[in-house]
């Protein structure tokens, strides 16, 4: 981190009065100084709110900022609304780079002059963020027409200092404030530093986006651009071109005659479908992310792009979360504390009433409403939110999880705002969970395992002598080293003894000479 870097961080910190989210706490009154001696900066934005100015302010420090913004509003469980409301606005209204040097890139990348695979390449970008920038192009030998994305130049160590300066920062709330852990300074930001590489990795996005298109083959309800898996590298990937109008502009798709219905409804069955029967979902479903073919408009079809961040869950949270969304459709509230602890969500040791009593708080006022107007995303945060009281532990995957989950309902209600989204919902996962844990399904399991017994049924009784062998080994040897060290403690007791003896001698040896 440079110095030119770090004042310019705090001249836009003070232009926009940032200081005003620092604690009110004597350990804290150096940066607030430090801010107030650059009486020179001229204030912005003058009349905004803070979570305006936190915005503005993190677009005007560049790309890693805004990007953790946009990661930050996601975490609507530390963040005041009103802060979160304002971050979600981030785009990345990213100045793009020459088209000239994302030539040379790709060609050091490739290995070929982009005459070798490419007949034509546009130099002007398609579209630049953060991270990367597109720019349209047709392949040579078949005439397809693709996209390529290149990361910018020279990204990396202005990723790596200013994430350094991050853990700086946040390590100091952490350690210095004493109510500074609640913030989870340190863990948002290891966050976003591990969503970033997974970025920076565009074969890794090459494969996920393969892997997410091998799932929805021949799908009605979603659509991935098919990847040139042999023209991808770390820092290029090669991907059809895809046609489609954009997820946020409702009202064209509204002239084409989209139904809107039925397009909000596949946006929660694409959801679930990747969630729980891949367990392999798309976990940055922003509207920038999203489009829409309109071939059929009456049967529409979502496409999604830019598969870099992948959530998965483990089998056992897959069904604890199917079963507290089951439970809370039926009003379970004992239902969900216990998924809660035996999930290990939180401590085993948790009071199963007290947890009880806190979801029902917090999900029976919802039900007040008509059973449409329930957001499904913000129940989840709720009972997070709770959980968290009771020292739940929120793992990455969760979080994801929990912020598809917030774009998706999102979209679908924006799309078409009398979606009920547990009407879709319910029958999905009440199919999922009878399929995936019946009695049938389990009698499967079993006897496609039968195989495996029979061939460890006639090595059973060696194993249990084996295994009692080892154990009166263990018994044996605990025996010993228990004998030893005892034996060792008398010897060390004798010891001192002798030494007090030869200190007690010499003593009356110098008093009497």
């Amino acid at each position: 981190m440079t110095f030119f870097r770090l004042y310019k961080i705090l001249a836009i910190f003070r232009a926009y009065r940032l200081d005003e989210l620092l604690p009110k706490h004597h350990l804290v009154r150096w940066p607030r100084l430090v801010l107030k001696c650059l009486f020179w900066i001229r204030p912005k934005a003058k009349h905004q709110e803070i979570g305006e100015r936190l915005r503005q302010a993190l677009q005007e420090l560049g790309p890693v900022w805004i990007k953790f913004g946009q990661m930050v509003s996601t975490r609507r469980d530390i963040l005041p609304k009103h802060i979160a409301d304002s971050l979600t606005k981030l785009q990345d209204q990213v100045a793009p780079f020459d088209g000239q040097i994302a030539k040379q890139l790709i060609e050091s990348a490739l290995g070929q002059t982009i005459d070798y695979y490419f007949s034509h390449f546009d130099e002007k970008p398609l579209a630049s963020a953060s991270i990367a920038q597109v720019h349209t192009a047709i392949l040579k030998h078949s005439q397809a027409e693709v996209i390529i994305k290149v990361l910018r130049p020279n990204i990396l160590p202005i990723i790596q200092a200013d994430i350094r300066l991050m853990y700086w920062v946040a390590k100091q709330f952490t350690n210095r404030i004493k109510s500074g852990e609640k913030l989870r300074a340190v863990e948002i930001v290891r966050d976003y530093e591990i969503t970033l590489l997974k970025e920076l990795d565009l074969q890794k996005e090459a494969y996920n986006t393969i892997r997410l298109r091998d799932n929805f083959i021949n799908s009605d309800i979603l659509y991935i651009p098919y990847v040139y898996h042999n023209l991808c590298r770390k820092n290029v990937l090669v991907e059809e071109r895809i046609k489609g109008i954009p997820i946020s502009n409702i009202e064209q798709l509204k002239q084409n005659n989209v139904n809107m219905k039925l397009l909000a409804e596949r946006g929660v069955q694409a959801f679930f479908t990747q969630l729980f029967r891949d367990n392999f979902f798309h976990a940055d479903m922003h509207p920038g992310n999203i489009f829409v073919d309109i071939t059929e408009p009456q049967n529409p079809r979502y496409i999604g792009i830019d598969c870099a961040i992948i959530g998965i869950l483990t089998e056992d949270d897959q069904r604890y979360l199917a079963e507290n969304f089951l439970a809370f459709f039926n009003r379970d509230y004992r239902k969900i504390a216990q998924i809660y602890i035996t999930s290990g969500w939180v401590p085993e040791t948790t009071d199963v009433v007290a947890l009880e009593m806190a979801m029902r708080n917090v999900c029976e006022p919802a039900f007040a409403k008509p059973l449409a107007q329930i957001s499904f995303s913000q129940i989840l945060l709720q009972l997070f939110q709770v959980a968290r009281q009771f020292d739940m532990d929120i793992q990455p995957q969760l979080t994801l999880l929990e912020k598809t989950l917030f774009y998706i309902e999102g979209l679908g209600r924006q799309l078409y705002p009398e979606l009920d989204l547990w009407k879709t919902a319910k029958p999905f996962l009440e199919k999922w969970y009878q399929d995936k844990y019946s009695a049938k399904k389990i009698l499967q399991q079993t006897w496609q395992s039968l195989p495996a017994w029979q061939t460890m049924l006639p090595k059973l009784p060696e194993k249990l002598n084996n295994y009692e062998r080892i154990s009166k080994q263990m018994s044996a040897q605990l025996t010993q080293i228990t004998q030893e060290l005892q034996l060792s403690k008398r010897r060390e007791r004798n010891l001192y003894k002798m030494m007090g003896l030869v200190c007690a001698l010499s003593i009356i040896i110098l008093v009497s000479y």
